[in-house]
């Protein structure tokens, strides 16, 4: 019989692989031996402090000091680039304002030079210098008269941005006095008739236009009023100017008192104003 021999297997523990992870003694081991670069080879922080100084980083960090120790200038890059959007910004705006005044007083209307229907379309197009800026016309506008043969201008314009009757009579009533004025300072003119229309919605009330223009009215047209500019010249040279309101009806008239929420003041013409302004004497009985 043979004899069973029973053969005992040892085992023999496992080597202990170093870990990650570093602990107390390893640590303060590892750190007291870093340079302020963050290395510990000699060789390599000796390279690390001359690349350091060329890039202008100082090797000591004052804590008092505004810069940032890790040598970062996105801060610096931040405010540079906020100040140069906010610059760029200003000067478009300012390039573009003074462009659009330029482009403007270039194609404001010149009627005291030159009247015929060529220049008095530019003009109710392009606006005319009035004041210290210009006067736009509505987009609407017809010609029927403009010849300094006969000495008179007559336009019609559609009133399609105002939303009140009495909106429409203070906006009109600038617009007819600047390009009538324009136009009687020419010497061959001396009448100015300017016509104003808007688009009926019922009740008395006008439609204008809507979402900025884009959509116009489809009311029927109707007259509203006109302005009727005439001049003379006085024997000194001084020119007068007269304006006589036309077209509005007895209810249109009732409507706009009644919105203006008072009379109109009385004004007295020139003979009136001179005899009322005249000094009276008294008799002393001489």
């Amino acid at each position: 019989m043979n004899k069973e021999r029973t053969e005992k297997k040892t085992f023999k523990p496992k080597k202990k692989l170093p870990s990650s992870q570093l602990n107390h003694e390893e640590a303060v081991s590892l750190f007291s031996r870093l340079d302020e670069t963050g290395h510990v080879n000699e060789k390599i922080a000796r390279k690390e402090k001359r690349r350091r100084k060329k890039t202008g980083v100082g090797l000591e960090i004052d804590p008092l000091s505004g810069k940032d120790p890790s040598g970062s200038n996105v801060e610096a890059v931040i405010r540079r680039t906020a100040l140069f959007f906010v610059a760029t910004t200003l000067a478009v705006i300012l390039i573009a304002q003074v462009s659009c005044g330029f482009i403007r007083r270039f194609n404001a209307g010149n009627l005291s030079s030159e009247v015929n229907v060529a220049s008095v379309a530019g003009a109710l197009k392009g606006g005319v210098e009035w004041g210290d800026g210009f006067t736009q016309f509505p987009a609407f506008f017809s010609i029927q008269e403009a010849s300094e043969v006969t000495g008179r201008i007559e336009v019609t314009v559609v009133d399609t941005t105002s939303h009140t009757e009495l909106e429409s009579m203070a906006a009109s009533y600038i617009q007819a006095t600047a390009f009538a004025t324009n136009a009687l300072l020419n010497n061959n003119i001396d009448t100015v008739t300017y016509r104003v229309r808007v688009h009926d919605a019922g009740d008395g009330e006008i439609q204008s236009g809507e979402f900025f223009g884009f959509l116009q009215p489809s009311g029927p047209l109707r007259d509203f009023m006109t302005f009727i500019f005439t001049k003379s010249t006085s024997a000194n040279g001084d020119l007068n100017i007269f304006c006589n309101i036309t077209g509005l009806d007895e209810e249109t008239t009732a409507r706009l008192k009644n919105k203006i929420g008072g009379p109109v003041p009385y004004t007295l013409d020139s003979s009136q104003k001179d005899a009322s302004q005249e000094p009276t004497q008294e008799d002393d009985g001489d």
